[in-house]
């Protein structure tokens, strides 16, 4: 891949995003579309057996933690054992949802990972964290991505708003409006809660994959819980280096798709002309659900 004038841009955000301005993974390879090879083959029986390890952790968790649609799936990716196959789970999730997973080396630019998205393709990076990184990673590697995304991908609903998210995202870009769309996704995709018949449950990936936050999330007072508001979750800053200060409640998926479904131009524009909203915040007549809240607090 060509990476001198015309990815050189594209490297330097995403260093931005990378701890100490360096990426993770070999992008040599990659095609234009960021997309390289899953070399399963090169995956050493140490990686096989902390994917395991990881794989075990989250499993003793989640149930009574996350959504019902998660678990379901979850077993039928049958990814206990060693790092999956993606070609093989991607030709189950193709004839499920008609979504496929594509291997990358890492974080990828937002044109490129919305791009994807649009046309029903998820990134999944190809290497795993090491050893000391069992508890924290910086970046998202394939156990975060496989493990915390791919099962609710299988989910009609929701992969349908996965799409529709792509192609909003792409449209953001030309709006100068991508710091709105990113606060959705990080509140949605990667921290979302659900209110379930037992209570609350994780649907979002970063709290799926994570030892700690996925039992924070639904039982300390600490943070607050809201009612999902596209406008209002657009609103809010968040922090990547703690367990979320606020998550944001959808009733079911039909909600979080409802929600998303609208233009957002307007919104954006309005949005431009207010001041952002810090991560703890809590707005008069907002309620801040208890944890494990009762299906019938859930009202708008």
């Amino acid at each position: 891949m060509n990476t001198t004038v015309e990815h050189a841009d594209f490297f330097k955000t995403l260093e931005e995003k990378s701890d100490g301005g360096k990426l993770r993974g070999d992008y040599s390879p990659a095609d234009e579309r960021y997309v390289v090879r899953q070399d399963w083959g090169a995956y050493t029986p140490e990686q096989h057996a902390l994917w395991r390890r990881l794989y075990q952790r989250q499993a003793k968790l989640v149930p009574g933690r996350a959504c019902d649609e998660f678990i379901d799936a979850l077993a039928r990716l049958d990814a206990a054992d060693a790092i999956p196959q993606f070609e093989r789970a991607s030709d189950a999730l193709y004839k499920a949802t008609r979504w496929q997973l594509v291997a990358v080396p890492g974080l990828i630019p937002d044109l490129t990972f919305f791009e994807h998205l649009a046309a029903r393709r998820f990134p999944v990076t190809v290497w795993l964290r090491a050893p000391h990184e069992f508890d924290y990673i910086v970046e998202p590697d394939v156990f975060h991505d496989f493990f915390g995304h791919v099962p609710l991908l299988f989910n009609p609903i929701f992969a349908d708003h996965l799409q529709e998210y792509g192609r909003g995202g792409l449209k953001a870009l030309k709006l100068d409006a991508l710091t709105y769309l990113a606060r959705l996704y990080w509140y949605t995709v990667e921290f979302g809660l659900i209110q379930g018949e037992q209570g609350l449950r994780a649907y979002g990936a970063g709290i799926l994959s994570s030892g700690g936050e996925i039992g924070y999330c639904l039982t300390s007072p600490k943070p607050r819980r809201i009612l999902l508001d596209a406008e209002r979750v657009m609103r809010t800053r968040y922090k990547i280096d703690s367990y979320q200060e606020t998550y944001f409640v959808i009733r079911d998926f039909e909600h979080l798709f409802a929600a998303t479904e609208p233009d957002f131009a307007p919104v954006y524009a309005r949005l431009k002309t207010m001041e952002s909203l810090p991560a703890d915040s809590l707005l008069p007549g907002e309620a801040n659900l208890r944890p494990n809240a009762c299906p019938e607090e859930m009202v708008s």
